[in-house]
């Protein structure tokens, strides 16, 4: 070959390509899956991006298994989150953390009820990695009850989002009050906010119902809510009526339901108008026909409210904590179903709506730039100090035991004797193990929902 002259240009270096960031998203429920995922991809949207310093992204979907682990069909529901629901996966705790232990995760997003998110702090600091992952956790909708407790169990994860400032103005509270580090409090905004603004359409009026799962909780208060959106669909023929429902029957979601809708309109008296629909679905493709979204306090409004669509908060059954409608005092959402028969649709208050992270006034694009710049510094900062939630066997040693233990995890973090998942010794023993596992969660799943509700009710006699 020819030695180069002087004025040809030395040839570019390719530069070297950068390690993928590794996710791990674990969620024990269909809504709090939907929330990890898409957290999982707004904290990681800049390192996934464009530029010179861009690097892949691999998430990895786990589910840990219990009561209301979602089923196929309910992922496949959820919408898209940019993980293959097909290449998910189940796991118990302890089967986690050796997942974690094993494959290196740079982050982990914890979507988890409070519980499951202490055990797996407490997992992962008892790992002892020379480098561990960043934590991250939050919750999935409006914060309305167990807010100490709930945040407690959250205490340690390295970075705990709030949906909006005024959740962080509360959860900074309640650590402060308790002597402990709120650093980790950072504020964001729900991560299933979007859609297109709303637009009425001529010809089209559709009022949706957003039923929730456990509020409220008795057959009389359930049965009315249904009598009076059926009336409601009767006293306006030409309106859409839709009773918008979060799973089947036999399906669990992050609350149990012990008395679905669908059981009690079959029950009603003079049936259901053909006006009247109960509809599944993704909510956001439930909300692009929606003129007026209904509910006690459900998170859809807070959807509802992002895209400008007109929503009532229903009083009929009060104003109470144990219903969640609490949180919109000051909306200027709450109305009765009386006043809606009558044509009223309530204005939200501009300064509450602004507080409650639902940005409809266009700045949700840049919700997220916060978290995301903790996020990247932490991933960059190397080796991290040890995880160091506020409950500790010393600290809390009536409480702690009993929570670890439920995960298969002793006062010290380590899995409890018998608590590790043996190495499948062969595909077959593997498929058997698998078939066996998935008959005694079916059959769980059938205690909890079938067989524990009649003997409450029965309690109750």
């Amino acid at each position: 070959m020819p030695p180069r002259t002087s004025h040809e240009a030395e040839p570019a270096e390719t530069p070297a390509a950068r390690p993928a960031l590794r996710v791990a998203v674990l969620a024990d429920s269909d809504t709090r899956w939907k929330w990890g995922a898409l957290t999982a991809r707004r904290l990681t949207a800049e390192a996934a991006g464009d530029g010179q310093d861009a690097r892949p992204v691999e998430v990895s979907g786990l589910l840990l298994r219990g009561r209301a682990t979602p089923t196929p069909r309910q992922l496949a529901e959820v919408g898209e989150v940019g993980i293959d629901a097909e290449r998910v996966r189940e796991v118990t705790a302890v089967e986690f953390l050796h997942t974690v232990r094993d494959e290196g995760f740079d982050l982990v997003v914890l979507a988890l009820v409070g519980g499951g998110v202490q055990a797996v702090l407490h997992g992962i600091a008892a790992l002892d990695l020379p480098r561990r992952p960043v934590v991250v956790t939050g919750y999935v909708g409006v914060v309305y009850e167990k807010l100490a407790d709930g945040l407690l169990l959250r205490h340690g994860a390295d970075v705990v989002l709030a949906n909006s400032a005024h959740d962080a103005e509360r959860f900074r509270a309640v650590y402060e009050g308790v002597g402990a580090d709120a650093s980790a409090v950072t504020e964001a905004a729900l991560p299933f906010l979007g859609g297109a603004p709303y637009s009425p359409e001529e010809g089209r009026d559709t009022v949706v119902f957003a039923a929730q799962p456990s509020v409220p909780a008795s057959r009389a208060d359930r049965t009315y809510l249904l009598r009076r959106l059926v009336e409601h669909a009767r006293l306006h023929p030409r309106r859409e009526v839709l009773l918008k429902l979060r799973s089947k029957p036999g399906e669990h979601t992050t609350h149990i339901e012990e008395l679905p809708y669908q059981k009690l309109a079959q029950r009603l008296p003079g049936g259901l108008p053909p006006n009247f629909r109960l509809v599944y679905g993704h909510m956001g493709e439930v909300l692009d026909r929606t003129d007026l979204l209904v509910t006690v306090s459900s998170t859809a409004a807070l959807e509802s409210l992002h895209r400008r669509i007109p929503t009532a908060i229903l009083t009929d059954l009060g104003v109470r904590e144990t219903l969640g409608n609490h949180h919109f005092v000051g909306s200027g959402l709450l109305t009765s179903w009386d006043r809606l028969d009558g044509g009223t649709r309530p204005r939200p208050d501009t300064e509450w709506v602004a507080g409650q992270g639902v940005a409809a006034d266009g700045s949700y694009g840049t919700a997220y730039d916060t978290a995301r710049a903790k996020v990247t510094a932490l991933l960059d900062a190397g080796q991290l100090p040890p995880l160091a939630p506020y409950y500790t066997p010393a600290s809390a040693p009536g409480y702690l035991p009993g929570i670890l233990a439920r995960h298969h995890l002793a006062p010290d973090g380590t899995p409890l004797p018998g608590a590790a998942a043996p190495q499948e010794p062969g595909r077959v023993r593997g498929a058997v193990r698998e078939t066996v596992r998935n008959a005694a969660r079916g059959a769980y799943r059938h205690g909890v929902q079938r067989v524990a509700p009649v003997i409450r009710r029965m309690g109750d006699l």
